[in-house]
């Protein structure tokens, strides 16, 4: 049973982390329920057990609103108000105390762009945050902790989103058939030279392209060769003069000795013929 649970929960962290962008370490953003919980049933260190289901390292965030709330539920809650002290606190902005419930709603916004994990004990809230692309869930049952699969809702958005990449936007389409106007009409003309000048103009500008509400600029930048000398590797350096004149004179001396040995010549004794030819008579 163990193994189906891990499995679950990491096809849920892919899909979180391939269609909305989240990345390790996940930061967890914790209601006091979810707090008291993990203090009663001693589940403990909590960021262990929560990148145990998770598979990554871990952040515990939450908010002043929060720590408010558990100050004022009296001394019964005094331990999960310490457990939570030290968390981060996520950035919140509330002048005057909120709920927990219309703190983390504001948190968390209309599409999570913090990416937050959030962990609470609340049903409501759970089933509120389902319909907000985007928000993956985490609650405890007993000594367990668990990662809510996405909602039908959260799946539908994710596969039209998908949907939108994949075709062309208006300023794309009007830029190519633009294009295609223009290489019509040149080559009507029959200046194919000029062709792709125009075309490096044309695209050399910086256009603004919104895709998911967000500006992405897109630069499309066309370089020409030039010519480039030999690789300084492969050529071979240059000897040096003084290296070329003591080689020239050693070979001159070498050819001077050789000659000079060649000119001398092997001189025949005669008083060595005269006793030669005593004995022979």
């Amino acid at each position: 049973m163990r193994v189906k649970k891990q499995k679950r929960h990491r096809r849920a962290v892919r899909f979180y982390t391939a269609c909305f962008g989240f990345r390790d370490p996940f930061k967890i953003l914790c209601d006091g329920t979810f707090v008291h919980h993990l203090i009663v049933n001693r589940i403990t260190p909590a960021d262990t057990a929560l990148a145990n289901i998770l598979g990554a390292t871990v952040k515990l965030f939450t908010t002043r609103c929060v720590l408010a709330e558990l100050k004022s539920l009296g001394a019964s809650y005094r331990e999960s108000l310490n457990a939570a002290n030290i968390l981060f606190t996520a950035r919140c902005d509330h002048e005057n105390r909120k709920s927990a419930v219309d703190c983390i709603t504001e948190v968390i916004g209309e599409n999570n762009s913090e990416h937050f994990f959030v962990a609470t004990q609340d049903a409501d809230l759970r089933r509120n945050l389902q319909k907000i692309p985007g928000v993956p869930l985490i609650y405890a049952l007993r000594n367990a902790l668990f990662l809510e699969q996405p909602s039908p809702f959260q799946r539908q958005f994710a596969k039209s989103a998908e949907e939108e990449r994949l075709h062309m936007t208006d300023l794309e389409y009007n830029m190519l058939s633009h294009r295609k106007k223009r290489r019509l009409s040149d080559d009507q003309e029959g200046d194919s030279s000029d062709a792709p000048e125009e075309e490096v103009d044309d695209f050399s500008q910086v256009q603004t392209i919104k895709r998911n509400g967000s500006d992405v600029k897109d630069k499309v930048r066309f370089k020409r060769k030039k010519a480039k000398g030999p690789n300084p590797l492969s050529v071979k350096k240059k000897k040096k003069s003084s290296d070329t004149n003591v080689s020239s004179l050693g070979k001159e001396s070498k050819n001077v000795e050789g000659t000079v040995r060649s000119r001398k010549k092997r001189k025949r004794s005669r008083n060595k013929t005269v006793v030669e030819g005593n004995v022979k008579c």
